[in-house]
Formats: structure tokens, C-alpha cells, sequence
């Protein structure tokens, strides 16, 4: 005799794919190498030190990704603006995912101050200007704004995953992004931050929508994996009376893919975090993020404005 209390089995679903697609990657990064070259012909070596200094700091994310068991990790180009690395894992730590934040922009901050001294020692003004950008794009990806490295880390010591604070983080980062790109006339900053708005949109929904499953006591913080059979039934009504179209679909169609409804399910879910920091380690965060963002900048200025260090020698190289 069959338990009242019974729920059908949850279905099945497909593992995403594990592979990198290393031909995607460089297909990304010949096309980001075409579109700047096609605006900027005459500026063939600062892409290439841009290019140079992008992937050195996304195989710092990518190397610490897989180091951590992340699945799927990719590494993607996106023409005049950028890269990033993108995984996922059932379950996070939030060490894990600090050192993930960190290992982009850290090694670069290395680079570069390591590239400064050699190239004022050598007096090499290409590798100055390497060294330059090394530092100032590691040191800026650090600023606490949403979605550079230093928003993340931001978010991730704050120990907030899905209430106000997240909204209000990327509403902020947005408006900063949309003013300086403003002030500073980069235009692709402003146009950034307009799409940023569209994310706080987003996140203004899913924050909605936790707090409905919160108040009907509906279980989301958790990997498809370990949902039960009763906890799936939950969710899976709770899809099927905020997702018209998917109504629809079940409505009007003879053969229902029960599938489709388990994936609309899973995007509603949350993946676990163990906050695993000590206070001791946050302090150790906070004082790498200092250093790289404001001591180190500030330090190699006053050697340059005492003249402990001097640059002369490069604005009296022969531009060729």
C-alpha cells in the first residue's frame, strides 16, 4: 500500500559538459585582438600588452578554479571590453572563493611592480608600459564596485547571498560605473553600467522570488541533488504557478518532457555556501586588498615624487 506521504521521484538531469573549449577561447581572443585593431590600427603594441595582461589574470581564476574542482570552467573574451572566466560548483566555500577572487588580480599587482623595477633598472620603455598596465588594471579590477574582483570579494566577506544588500551593492556599482564613465568620457564604462541596471532588475526579481519561497517555507538553498522528492514537489508548484508560458506548454502539449520543468527548477535554486574564513583571515583578505589597491599605488608615487625612483630616461627615449 502506497504512503500518503509519498512524492513521485524527482527526474534525471543531464550533467552540464566539464570541458574548457579551448577553441571558443582563442576563437574569442582573435576576435577581441580584430575589433580593437580595427578601431585602434596604429596601437598594435599596447593590445598586445593588453591581451598579455588579461590572460595572465584570467588564468589566475581559471587555474584556482580548477584547482577547486570547478566544472565547466571557460575562459571568454569580450571585444573592447574585457574577459572573464566563468564555473560552477554543487557547493561553495567562501575560502575557496576569495582565493578564486584573488587569484586574478594578486599575480598581475605582482607582475607589474616586479616589470616596473626591471624596466627602470634596464631602462626599457616597452616593458614600462606593460608593467603600467599591469598595475592599473589589477589595482582598478580590486575597487569594491559590482562586478569587478573587489565587488565580489565585497560580497563574499559580507557573507550576503540573498537579501537587500546584494541589490543595493549592484544599484551602487551601477551609478558609479554610468557617472565616471560620465566624467571621464569612456564611454564604454557608461554603457556598462546602463547594462549593470539590467542585472539589478534581475536581482530586484530574484529577490522578490526567494522571499516568496522563504514566507511559504519552501526549500531553495540547496543543489538539485540533494532536494527530496517532497522538497522537488514543492518547487515544482511553486514553477508552475509564477511561470505562465511553462503553464501553457503543460496545458497544450500531449507529451509533457518532465525534464523541462526539473531545469526550470534548478535555476530557481541557490547554491550553498560554508563560510569557512576566520576573523583572521578576513583580516588577511582585507590587508592584501589594501595593499594592492591603495598602499602599493601610493608607495611607488612618493618614490617618483622624492625621486628615490626616476622615470626621466623614458620621456627622453626616441619615439620610432
Amino acid at each position: 500500500m502506497s504512503n500518503f506521504f509519498d512524492f513521485p521521484e524527482k527526474p534525471v538531469l543531464a550533467k552540464p559538459s566539464e570541458d574548457s573549449n579551448w577553441g571558443l577561447t582563442i576563437f574569442s581572443i582573435v576576435l577581441f585582438i580584430g575589433v580593437f585593431l580595427l578601431f585602434f590600427d596604429h596601437e598594435f603594441e599596447f593590445i598586445t600588452h593588453l591581451v598579455l595582461v588579461l590572460i595572465i589574470h584570467e588564468f589566475g581564476h581559471f587555474i584556482a578554479m580548477k584547482w577547486f574542482g570547478y566544472k565547466s570552467v571557460k575562459m571568454l573574451f569580450i571585444p573592447l571590453m574585457g574577459a572573464f572566466v566563468q564555473g560552477f560548483k554543487d557547493k561553495y566555500s567562501q575560502k575557496e572563493s576569495l582565493i578564486v577572487v584573488l587569484a586574478g588580480p594578486i599575480p598581475g599587482v605582482i607582475f607589474g611592480t616586479i616589470f616596473f623595477f626591471t624596466a627602470n633598472y634596464f631602462e626599457v620603455p616597452s616593458l614600462l608600459n606593460l608593467s603600467v598596465l599591469f598595475l592599473f588594471l589589477n589595482s582598478i579590477n580590486l575597487l569594491p564596485l559590482d562586478p569587478l574582483d573587489g565587488g565580489q570579494m565585497v560580497k563574499l566577506l559580507a557573507k550576503k547571498r540573498r537579501d537587500l544588500f546584494l541589490l543595493i551593492f549592484a544599484f551602487v556599482s551601477s551609478l558609479v560605473l554610468i557617472v565616471a564613465g560620465f566624467l571621464l568620457e569612456v564611454w564604454v564604462l557608461t554603457i556598462f553600467g546602463f547594462l549593470m541596471g539590467v542585472r539589478v532588475r534581475n536581482l530586484q526579481k530574484n529577490l522578490q522570488q526567494r522571499k516568496e519561497l522563504e514566507d511559504k517555507n519552501i526549500v531553495f538553498e540547496s543543489t538539485y541533488q540533494d532536494l527530496s522528492n517532497e522538497e522537488y514537489a514543492a518547487l515544482r508548484s511553486y514553477v508552475l504557478e509564477n511561470n505562465t508560458l511553462l503553464r501553457k506548454y503543460i496545458t497544450y502539449s500531449d507529451n509533457i518532457d518532465e525534464a523541462v520543468i526539473a531545469s526550470h527548477v534548478q535555476a530557481l535554486l541557490v547554491a550553498p555556501v560554508r563560510y569557512d574564513v576566520s576573523i583572521l583571515g578576513k583580516i588577511s583578505v582585507i590587508s592584501v586588498w589594501f595593499f594592492a589597491t591603495i598602499a602599493l599605488p601610493m608607495l611607488l608615487f612618493l618614490l617618483l615624487a622624492l625621486d628615490y625612483i626616476s622615470i626621466d630616461w623614458y620621456f627622453k627615449t626616441p619615439i620610432i
